[in-house]
């Protein structure tokens, strides 16, 4: 063995596993959970105390550091918060997608996937003083771009990425939408679709989306809330779920709310993904990284192994990749070490409410490729 972790408490949902069990790593891969693997390692840790969990896959993220105006440097978020996979949701387009993968994608000693924009530009203009939806000029988005840079990416590119909404698309209302399923149909891959004001409504949007397609920032306050007056989950999004649509937090700067988080978890409508939607006018906070968005969920009673999954298996259905997000021998071999630290803490959500806290996840280390990571 190259690695092994020791009797951590393992919680691994794809494996339906939650036990104190050693971990260990060869050539990169998982290659062994038990309770006790007999032979030794190169390195070996103690994980008493600690829970360890699959490498953990942040669904929502913009981290094309340096080419566009929106993306944060992965490596940081990653050291802090245990994330091993990004999935960015859509900073690059079609015109831009190759520098993506040269100059951030390929150097990073993580894993980073992505949804390709529909915009032919991608998210090229989002900062604090300049904002203009990529999906408010139908010129930009070129449905013939869009296919054939994802067929020369397939091993990084996991689906199509729209953005909808009065902010996100101007007066251009549903049409980015079809035209973004019309491309995701074409590659046989799931769309992801952002929804901020309307027009469209999410009924609208909602409608549309098919089997594997996912709804981000499902947990926004009203408008465009997925949860009713009276407490109940609006009937469309209830069939979307039903037909096998997904529904991810994409927490990010104003598209995440303890009001609907509370009422939609009351309601039993828990998300299918836990992600940040990390990106610069949030990486200091409300949103930080998927660590803190995880924490939230706990404090408002979602079940450890429930938040675990939604970022490990969860995301790893949503982008068609299942061999990522679990700790089952022959997986990649990537791992976060985390803790809860008791204490006194303030969470905030993006409408400036808060809510108090007396535990936290805590990122106690990382796996990837088989070998700690960044090295002892």
């Amino acid at each position: 063995m190259d690695l092994i972790l020791r009797g951590g408490r393992v919680i691994d949902p794809a494996s339906k596993v939650d036990a104190v069990l050693d971990v260990g790593f060869k050539n990169g891969k998982v290659a062994a959970v038990a309770p006790r693997i007999s032979e030794s390692a190169a390195t070996e840790r103690d994980a008493n105390g600690m829970i360890v969990v699959p490498g953990m896959i942040d669904l929502h993220t913009h981290v094309y550091w340096g080419g566009t105006s929106i993306g944060v440097d992965a490596v940081p978020i990653a050291r802090r918060s245990g994330t091993t996979t990004f999935i960015d949701a859509g900073t690059a387009g079609p015109a831009n997608f190759l520098g993506f993968r040269k100059h951030v994608i390929e150097p990073a000693p993580v894993r980073i996937l992505a949804f390709l924009n529909v915009s032919f530009a991608g998210i090229y203009a989002f900062s604090k003083t300049v904002m203009v939806g990529e999906s408010s000029n139908l010129m930009l988005l070129d449905l013939n771009e869009c296919v054939r840079v994802a067929r020369e990416h397939p091993d990084l590119i996991v689906g199509v990425k729209v953005r909808v909404g009065r902010g996100a698309g101007g007066a251009s209302g549903i049409a980015p939408l079809d035209m973004a399923i019309e491309c995701a149909e074409e590659l046989g891959l799931p769309l992801m679709a952002h929804i901020d004001h309307p027009p469209p409504t999410r009924k609208e949007v909602l409608e549309r989306l098919r089997p594997g397609d996912i709804l981000t920032h499902c947990y926004r306050n009203f408008p465009n809330s997925l949860l009713r007056p009276n407490g109940n989950v609006a009937v469309e999004a209830l069939q979307a779920r039903e037909r096998g649509v997904l529904f991810d937090i994409g927490h990010g700067f104003g598209s995440f709310g303890f009001k609907a988080c509370r009422g939609l978890l009351a309601a039993g409508f828990q998300p299918d993904a836990i992600s940040s939607d990390v990106h610069v006018l949030n990486l200091d906070g409300p949103a930080y990284d998927v660590l803190e968005t995880m924490t939230k969920f706990l404090a408002m009673g979602m079940d450890l192994a429930a938040v675990v999954a939604a970022v490990t298996s969860g995301p790893a259905k949503a982008i068609r990749r299942p061999e990522l997000g679990t700790l089952a021998v022959g997986s990649p071999g990537d791992a976060t070490l985390l803790d809860l630290e008791a204490g006194s803490f303030t969470l905030r959500d993006t409408q400036g409410e808060t809510l108090a806290a007396d535990r936290r996840l805590r990122c106690r280390g990382i796996v990837v490729r088989g070998a700690t990571w960044p090295a002892a």
